[in-house]
Formats: structure tokens, sequence, C-alpha cells
């Protein structure tokens, strides 16, 4: 399981470059203007060996020159006293998030219920739809996330829908890693949802990995968020691992 874990993990680092990182003892700092905790988080790839109250102290120090909160990202391959260093120091939990996994072995190829436009590029119209379906009005956003999603170093595979104006109204990603497909960007304009869009843009993504001899598919869910997980869950995703991010203000 720990293997597994491990290979999830590089594949979430891989699919979702930051906009700066910074390797120290191990650690991989991780800075993108606060864009989303994934990309804005310390993460541990390798052993230490500077102490650990020293290594947090660095990092504090680097996000608060950044001007962000500091925040770790905390997995089941961490050791069990780490979070109690954090703890000690006043983080706080934020965005528990459950990993889930498909097995292609049960996998049957399933009609999108509405017409799924599939590319192998993440062009502009794409993200365009991302920040109109995510209200992404922030101008430094705006400016850095294109550059982020096309510094992803693996194939990816960018879905969306349209409504008879030709308005993206639903997007999703896939991103090949290896022997799985990670599904990612699954968002529906509010007036739209209810009408099966998601569970087309999630099947098409899922046929295209499996008509690739994939073994498997992964994503992840905030928890807290019933219909997705209901959804993930009814297109054949199991409950893997958690993990979360503990965070502190550093002004």
């Amino acid at each position: 399981m720990q293997a597994t874990i491990q290979m999830i993990e590089d594949f979430s680092l891989n699919a979702w470059p930051s906009h700066q990182i910074q390797f120290y003892d191990g650690w991989l700092l991780r800075f993108s203007y606060f864009y989303t905790h994934r990309t804005n988080s310390v993460e541990q790839i390798g052993p230490s060996s500077i102490p650990l109250e020293e290594k947090i102290d660095f990092c504090e120090d680097a996000y608060r020159r950044w001007g962000t909160p500091a925040i770790f990202k905390i997995t089941p391959l961490l050791p069990e006293d780490f979070e109690q260093r954090l703890i000690r120091r006043n983080y706080q939990v934020q965005h528990i998030t459950q990993v889930m996994l498909l097995d292609y072995a049960g996998w049957f190829t399933q009609k999108p219920e509405v017409p799924v436009l599939l590319e192998r590029t993440i062009n502009d119209r794409w993200i365009n739809g991302l920040f109109s379906l995510k209200g992404t009005t922030n101008a430094i956003h705006r400016q850095i996330v294109p550059s982020m999603y096309r510094a992803i170093p693996k194939e990816t595979i960018s879905a969306s829908v349209s409504n008879t104006k030709g308005q993206i109204i639903a997007i999703g990603l896939g991103i090949l890693d290896r022997d799985y497909i990670g599904i990612y960007a699954i968002h529906v304009h509010p007036r739209y949802r209810g009408m099966g869009l998601a569970r087309s843009i999630c099947r098409a993504l899922l046929d295209a990995g499996n008509q690739r001899g994939l073994s498997g598919a992964y994503l992840q869910v905030v928890e807290g968020n019933f219909p997705a997980k209901t959804l993930y869950s009814s297109l054949g995703f199991q409950d893997f691992y958690k993990y979360w991010f503990r965070t502190k203000e550093l002004f």
C-alpha cells in the first residue's frame, strides 16, 4: 500500500506543477501566489539531515517572504510525530482530501450522455473556460496559471462540453502517467448542473485511458463534496487514502 501511495503522490506532483519550486534537504517548497494549497505548500519527498524544527523555521521564513500562509501537506507517508510538531505551532487542518482509485479490470465503455470534445492540448479556449467556470478574476492567477498547466510534463487530454452558442459549460482534464490516468479539473457551470455533464466528461476521459491499455485511474476529492464523491463512486472509484494540509497565518 505504501508503494502505491508513493506512486500516486509522484503522479500528483507531475500533474500540477507550481509556479516556483525550491528544494531544501529532501523537501519541496512550492509557491504559486496561493492559487491552490497543493501548489503552495511544503511536500516531503526524501529523508532529512537538518533538524526538523530548524527546517520548519526555514519554511515559515520562506512563505513569509512570499506573503502567503505556511502550508504543509500531510500524507500517510510521513512520520506521525511530524504533524504533532505542527500542532504545537498552532497549525490548523484544512482541505481533507480523499484519493480514489479505479481498476480498469472492472471497467466497461459507457457512452457519454452528451457529446464531449477531447483534445490532446491544453489550449487558450480550455483555459479561458476554466477561468470562467471557476470565477477566476485574480490578475496574477490569470497570468501564471496558463504556464502552470502548459508545464505539465505528461501527456494530457483536455475535455469540454459547449452549449449551442459555442460557450464552454463544463470541462475536465486527464493526465497520463505511467500506467494511470489522473482525472482533474472537473467543473460545470452552475446553470447546467444536474444534466450529467460531469459524468459524461469523466466517462470520456476514462474511456480514453482504457483505450490506451492503462491499468487504472485516480482522482482526488475534497471531503464534504458529496455530489462529486457520489458521482465518482458510481463510476467505480474506491477510497484509497486521505491527505490534508496544516496551515498557519504568518502575519
